[in-house]
């Protein structure tokens, strides 16, 4: 039996109802760097939500309890180590969160997403972690034919797909500078990609407006906006090269389909995540960063042409993430995980 703790502001308010899994929200709440103002009821949220987290604890009597890196998992985790039940830690980002480095010193495992992330932890915490990346959602060897999945979405196969996503809400930042550039390429002042076509999730609040721009340009052909996309691996399996944000199981994702990322960190991540995420792939090869400060259209569709019509380029990125994927993290991470818990009790059925 699995039981879900969240934060009552998280997505896990509505993603946990929707699947009907047993859990319970917390009011524990993030600090807010910048604005002091908004963490004065920081301490008492903390307080009240490891109360209910103890209550909760000493209920159902979990043997094994696992935190995914984030502000609400602190009280679970923090619980756990003053309970004596094992705890195992799962980081997704470069630069492990204040969570992590915090309840690192108490767990039995901590699975890594990013090789850079170890250097980071305390001593004790390093000699029970390891490398072992982010679950992912479809392994790549699931994902249909790229020809059948273009031809599905209404492209011509013969053509590359340019991937562009701000996540699942958009992006204002990158959807402006996207516009702005596909406008100077309708009206010539541009390089066009004749050998290329663009797939891009503008969020469902913003693409109602882009619709209506790319209309007054011309409605060009080789670019398909759309609000969501619901099966995002089976379009990153058909994508030869993304421009994207840099959240940890996006750029995953890539690495496992072995795609080039254009990365444009978003500037109000917690503790910079994004952009140390996306340091580590460009040093890695697997991708290019783009500080989104100062960042115009010019210089975006400037890198986007650079490296469209540099098909030896493309490739090394492809191959240099490949390297650094785990598509199988989900598998590994459970074998590990199932080995702290003790053996079933015979005709026991949880």
């Amino acid at each position: 039996r699995a039981f879900f703790l969240g934060a009552r502001r998280g997505i896990e308010a509505r993603v946990l109802p929707e699947r009907s899994l047993d859990h319970q929200l917390l009011p524990v709440r993030g600090i807010h760097r910048g604005e002091w103002w908004s963490n004065l009821g920081v301490p008492f949220a903390l307080v009240s939500s490891l109360a209910s987290t103890l209550g909760i604890h000493s209920r159902i009597r979990p043997e094994l309890v696992v935190v995914t890196g984030g502000y609400a998992g602190a009280p679970a985790g923090l619980v756990a180590a003053a309970m004596g039940t094992p705890l195992v830690l799962q980081e997704q980002n470069a630069w492990p969160g204040v969570t992590t480095r915090l309840l690192s010193r108490w767990a039995a495992q901590v699975h890594l997403g990013f090789a850079e992330a170890l250097a980071k932890l305390p001593a004790r915490a390093r000699k029970v972690s390891r490398v072992s990346g982010c679950p992912i959602r479809t392994l790549p060897e699931n994902v249909p034919d790229r020809r059948d999945v273009l031809l599905d979405m209404g492209f011509e196969p013969h053509r590359k797909l340019l991937l562009v996503t701000g996540g699942s809400q958009g992006s204002l930042a990158l959807n402006e500078l996207m516009l702005e550039a596909v406008r100077s390429v309708a009206a010539g002042e541009r390089t066009a990609l004749d050998e290329w076509q663009v797939i891009w999730m503008t969020g469902p609040t913003h693409h109602a407006s882009i619709i209506e721009e790319l209309s007054s340009c011309g409605d060009p052909q080789w670019v398909r906006a759309v609000p969501y996309i619901g099966d995002m691996p089976r379009v990153q399996g058909a994508t030869n090269l993304a421009l994207s944000r840099a959240g940890a199981m996006t750029t995953s994702e890539f690495l496992a389909w072995g795609v080039p990322a254009i990365l444009v960190p978003l500037p109000t991540s917690a503790e910079n995540h994004q952009v140390l995420n996306a340091r580590a792939l460009q040093e890695a090869g697997a991708a290019v960063y783009l500080d989104q400060e100062g960042l115009t259209a010019e210089v975006l569709w400037g890198t986007i042409a650079g490296l469209a019509e540099d098909p030896q380029a493309l490739a090394t990125m492809s191959e240099r993430a490949r390297e650094r994927s785990r598509p199988d993290a989900t598998s590994d991470i459970v074998g590990e995980i199932v080995g702290l818990l003790p053996d079933p009790k015979p005709g026991g059925g949880q």
